[in-house]
């Protein structure tokens, strides 16, 4: 069975950084990818970061480009997604996701699975 555990989230003012953690068990992420989504409530999820399998390829919404990275420890084990200049915009339930399928950079929703979440909360 493979699970993902979110941790890292907090409150912090804006300009603050935050550090968060995908840690998996099951399985590593060695040929899987992985990607960072959020959400707020009575809106939908978005994308915000995504690690292609190779831990080479990421790609980022465009609100968070320049200031979150995304990496992967070496290994293969976690996940993280570093969060610098946060503003209030950045709030949101922040989950962690890997495909089901190794060898595949695109597969999320039903495709993968997914941890419970971890809160970030900017203030202004």
């Amino acid at each position: 069975q493979v699970h993902l555990l979110e941790s890292g989230g907090g409150v912090v003012q804006a300009g603050g950084s935050l550090r968060l953690s995908c840690a998996v068990s099951g399985r590593t992420f060695k040929t899987h990818a992985a990607a960072w989504f959020r959400q707020v409530s009575g809106k939908e999820r978005e994308h915000v970061a995504t690690l292609s399998w190779t831990a080479v390829g990421t790609d980022y919404a465009g609100s968070v480009k320049g200031r979150f990275t995304i990496s992967r420890k070496n290994d293969n084990t976690t996940v993280y997604l570093q969060m610098n200049d946060l503003t209030p915009d950045d709030t949101g339930l922040y989950y962690c996701a890997s495909p089901k399928t190794p060898y595949n950079d695109y597969a999320w929703g039903e495709d993968a699975y997914w941890g419970q979440g971890t809160q970030v909360t900017v203030s202004s």
